[in-house]
This record gives C-alpha cells, structure tokens and sequence, in this order.
C-alpha cells in the first residue's frame, strides 16, 4: 500500500493509494478506500486501536468512520510529520492483518434484543409486502446477518449498521416522521439502526430495542463502537416489557 500526505480536496489524489489530509492545524484525516464494506470497517477498527496505543497522551481525539479516521492531536506534543508516520504504521499493521481474520473477529460481538412486530414495527408489514415477503421472513432475514458498525453519528449512539440482506432493503419513507421513539429498530436501503432517542426520522421501523444505545452517565456511554459486530435476536412481548420496554412509545405518533 501506497502512503502519500495531501491537503483535503487535493485533486492529485489517486484512487489507489491511503490517503492523508491535513483537516486542520492539529488534524489529519486518513481514508483508507471510497468503498464501504464490513473489512474496510474491520480495518478502521484495528487502526484506531492501534493509533490509541502509539499516541497515548498526544491524541486529543479520534473519530472513526465508514472508511475514515479523524486523528485530532496536541500540537504542543507533536506535528503532522509524526503522527502521519503513527497513521502509516497502524495502516501497515492493518494491512498485514490476515482477512479472515480481520473479517471474523474485528471488533466486539454485541447482541441487540428486538421485539419484532406489527405492534412495535409500524412499517413491518408494508416492507414485507413490497419485498414480495412475509413478516415473519422479514424478521428472520433481518435477525440472521451479522452486521458491522460503520460508523456512529447523527446522533449520539446512532449505530449505522450494515449491510442489510438486499432481499429486505428498503428506501427512507417519502415523508419522514416527526417522532420516532427511543429504541426503534430500522432499515434504510442497505443499513440498519437503533435510535437512541426520540427524534425526527425516514427509516422504515420493523421492531423495538430495549437497550439503551446512549447513557451520558455510564463508561462506557454506548454499548457498541465503530468496527463493532452486532447480531439482533427476537424477543417476545413479555420479555421487552421486562427488559423496560415502552409499548406506548408510538402513542400520538403517525
């Protein structure tokens, strides 16, 4: 693999090659493909390991996601030169990484309960039926991937997921709704969520997660990070009004 150091934007980038960007006085931005895909997720995550450990009390932040991180360093400690050689090393150890390897285990396995259903899934069976599916398909395609996280944003704890089955993709609703509540499980396109709290929102809901995916007063604030595994497993009603689900959430809601 090629390394070469270039200020963002810079049209002499080539497609082939690790890029580095200078993103600002005390910040490199590396990209390490224009594809998304669960190794290029893997490797994002063996490289952020790998940056946390050779920069130590240097870093002020890194900020991973689908094919890229953000490197934000003290420039009292260090410069541009040094960290771009910490990025060149953690890419080579990334690199020689085999693929199996990195496919299968990269990351945390995290499991998801979801309690699927017309109840708690509102445009379940509407996705079923343009899939040429039932809703009980629907769920078992959904509850059999093994799906990475990509990358996290939106809003904190917002896992984007993927990649969905294809036989289940489907498009962001025409008209988003005002209100999706905490928890809801859902698909757009080729990715899967959870959100995390009650916002705006265009994905199709197929079930409800009784997991808090944020909590700003737990360490570590949210169960999953970029370069994560995440399988979903269905629960019955019972078992998500025991685990604090909220059946009311879509109350007053379209």
């Amino acid at each position: 693999m090629k390394f070469v150091t270039y200020l963002v934007n810079d049209s002499r980038m080539p497609t082939d090659a690790l890029k580095i960007c200078v993103a600002g006085e005390n910040s490199l931005i590396v990209y390490l493909s224009t594809r998304t895909e669960p190794l290029i997720a893997a490797k994002i995550q063996r490289m952020t390991e790998a940056l946390r450990d050779n920069l130590k009390s240097c870093l002020i932040d890194l900020i991973p996601s689908y094919a890229s991180i953000l490197v934000i360093y003290n420039p009292l400690l260090t410069d541009h030169f040094a960290v771009s050689k910490s990025i060149h090393a953690a890419a080579q150890l990334a690199d020689k990484s085999d693929e199996g390897a990195l496919d299968a285990a990269g990351g945390a396995l995290v499991k998801l309960p979801v309690y699927y259903g017309l109840e708690s899934g509102p445009d379940l069976a509407g996705l079923a039926a343009n899939a040429g599916l039932t809703v009980e398909q629907v769920i078992a395609i959904h509850q059999s991937v093994e799906y990475r996280v990509y990358a996290i944003g939106f809003a904190p704890g917002f896992a984007y997921l993927g990649e969905v089955d294809e036989r289940i993709a489907a498009s962001r609703l025409a008209t988003p709704r005002q209100k999706v509540p905490k928890g809801a499980v859902a698909i757009a396109d080729r990715q899967t969520a959870v959100y995390p709290a009650v916002s705006p929102g265009g994905w199709n809901l197929i079930g409800l997660c009784p997991t808090l995916m944020f909590d700003p007063n737990s360490e570590p604030n949210m169960p999953v990070k970029t370069g994560d595994r995440v399988v979903f497993e269905a629960i019955d009603r019972q078992a998500f009004i025991d685990l604090g689900g909220d059946l009311n959430c879509f109350e007053g809601q379209k």
